[in-house]
């Protein structure tokens, strides 16, 4: 090598040299913007994350609140029946006996309590008769034949009820079908 060879091989080196430091911190530069780019997605799944957690707890919280009663109302309801169906088989020359007037006039003052207190706290009757069978509300539990339109519920055996906007219990009902 000739002295100009070597110092044009040095003069590079130098260059080189001076360069890469450049070239390293553009590396790191872009090597910090990536991690902080990584970061702040991260940081967004988090906080999106966070955000359905805390949506899905208000929503059990509320759904707690509304249905709480469901089990206490569903065993309730078997006392309504009854008081009901008591209700029912008294006869009219007994509802007219000045004898047990007070007792049957309690006893409907207990059903109307018992359906305030229902409404209060969000419990209706399903509506049965004369309606078309849904089964999110009714149960079939037969047909009879009837002039009325097939699939029409034409008898109820047991009320149906809700509490809210969820079914309770079903309506156990009879429906219409081409008679024979």
């Amino acid at each position: 090598m000739t002295e100009e060879t070597k110092i044009d091989a040095e003069a590079l080196r130098q260059e080189t040299a001076e360069a890469a430091p450049e070239v390293a911190e553009h590396d790191r530069v872009a090597q910090l913007e990536d991690q902080l780019a990584e970061a702040k997605q991260q940081t967004l799944y988090a906080q999106a994350e966070i955000q359905n957690v805390r949506r899905r707890a208000e929503k059990e919280v509320a759904d707690a609140r509304a249905y709480s009663t469901t089990s206490f109302a569903r065993d309730i309801l078997s006392v309504a029946d009854n008081l009901s169906r008591g209700l029912s088989a008294i006869p009219a020359d007994l509802r007219a006996d000045e004898r047990l007037k007070g007792l049957v006039t309690g006893l409907e003052a207990t059903g109307r309590e018992l359906e305030s207190v229902f409404a209060r706290n969000g419990i209706t009757k399903v509506e049965a008769m004369g309606a078309t069978l849904d089964p999110n509300k009714h149960q079939a539990m037969m047909e009879v034949p009837s002039d009325a339109a097939p699939g029409t519920i034409v008898q109820e055996m047991q009320a149906g009820y809700m509490i809210k906007d969820r079914l309770l219990r079903p309506a156990l009902v009879g429906v219409a079908r081409k008679p024979d």
